[in-house]
């Protein structure tokens, strides 16, 4: 009797031992599909992520390219504002490749019929006729900018006033072309390597001076100095991330004299409106999305985006063109595994080109002589 009461006891011990085995391991089940169903959860957010991270910075499709005919970049070195004895970027870099730099655009210039040598003043102040003639003499391609008159003229300059390159505080778009044509760049007393102008007592020009100098230029005559003989990257520059009629004035104008340009050519621009204008109204011309690094909260937000490259799926860029320091930045090694060519700004020395050229895939330079 005690040994069935024994055997009984065990057995009954050996049901609550694994009994309590069984909700051990059941627990540790729940425990393991709880962690895995977390998991799941975040690698499906996370991809779900990636994907609208991608989507977002993804240039235009490879079919699209092909299917447009979009022209590919021209591969050549880029002089930023033309090849100048004047302007940005010279007070940057080291001395010597600064001097040779000016000394090899006041020749080009001189080369292709702008002054002499006895002229004492910058012969070919950035974006000036000169500047862009001495770039097509060195073989060089171009980048320039391009801005609207009070009188809906589009001419060639990068800031939106002239205090720095002519000393006059007046902004381009309160001024017309006949009063730009009466106001030199880098007037005396400027000399060739300066990087801005002296400002004036009065800070205006009203009558047209003597003797020889450069003026902002319409976009038309750059186009008929060019005559195709070197590519062209062509900015579309705007005071701010708003649209208005004035932006939309400048693309249509800036983009009917293009098309009847026989050269090659780019369009870019900081403005992800002007890019997605272009992939509107003309999807055959190869577009690029400017942008730099900017921190948070230092500026527009919108500018901060573009430093992500958040807005590329309103451009669908073919390129990036992005600040050489920002190089190797997530966004633009990714946009650049993606597809899209990168376009490296402002380049300004020997060294500055070693540290981004594997980076980018073209240049825009000043104030040195990269090889052509």
């Amino acid at each position: 009797m005690a040994s069935r009461h024994c055997d009984a006891w065990c057995e009954t011990g050996r049901e609550t031992r694994g009994a309590k085995e069984s909700a051990v391991a059941g627990k540790r089940l729940v425990r393991r599909r709880g962690i895995g169903t977390a998991i799941t959860g975040v690698a499906i957010t996370g991809g779900v992520a990636a994907g609208i991270g991608a989507w977002a910075l993804a240039p235009r499709s490879l079919i699209d390219f092909r299917q447009n005919k979009v022209p590919a970049i021209p591969h050549v070195k880029y002089a930023h504002r033309g090849l100048h004895d004047a302007g940005s970027g010279l007070d940057v870099g080291t001395v010597n490749e600064r001097c040779a730099y000016v000394d090899l655009a006041r020749r080009c210039a001189i080369k292709a019929g702008y002054a002499d040598e006895s002229f004492e003043g910058p012969v070919a102040p950035e974006n000036s006729l000169a500047s862009f003639a001495a770039a097509c003499v060195a073989g060089y391609g171009i980048e320039l900018d391009l801005q609207l008159t009070r009188d809906g003229q589009v001419v060639v300059v990068h800031d939106a006033d002239l205090k720095r390159v002519a000393g006059d505080p007046r902004k381009i778009k309160d001024l017309t072309y006949e009063e730009l044509k009466n106001i030199p760049l880098f007037p005396a007393p400027a000399k060739s390597g300066d990087a801005a102008a002296v400002a004036r007592g009065d800070g205006r020009w009203d009558e047209r001076p003597e003797g020889y100098y450069q003026h902002v230029p319409l976009f038309s005559d750059v186009l008929d100095v060019v005559g195709g003989r070197v590519p062209l990257i062509v900015e579309y520059k705007f005071d701010d991330y708003g649209w208005d009629d004035a932006a939309e004035e400048l693309m249509e104008k800036g983009d009917e004299l293009l098309q009847a340009y026989p050269g090659a050519y780019v369009v870019e621009s900081f403005h992800p409106g002007a890019v997605n204008w272009y992939r509107k109204h003309r999807p055959s011309v190869n577009r690029g999305q400017l942008a730099e690094n900017v921190a948070f909260g230092k500026g527009d937000w919108r500018e901060w985006l573009c430093g992500l490259l958040a807005f590329n799926w309103l451009g669908r860029p073919d390129f990036v063109a992005y600040d050489w320091h920002g190089g190797d930045l997530p966004q633009v090694r990714f946009a650049r595994k993606l597809g899209a060519k990168t376009v490296s700004w402002t380049v300004r020395s020997s060294l500055e080109f070693q540290r981004s050229d594997a980076y980018f895939d073209y240049m825009i330079f000043e104030a040195f002589v990269p090889g052509v």
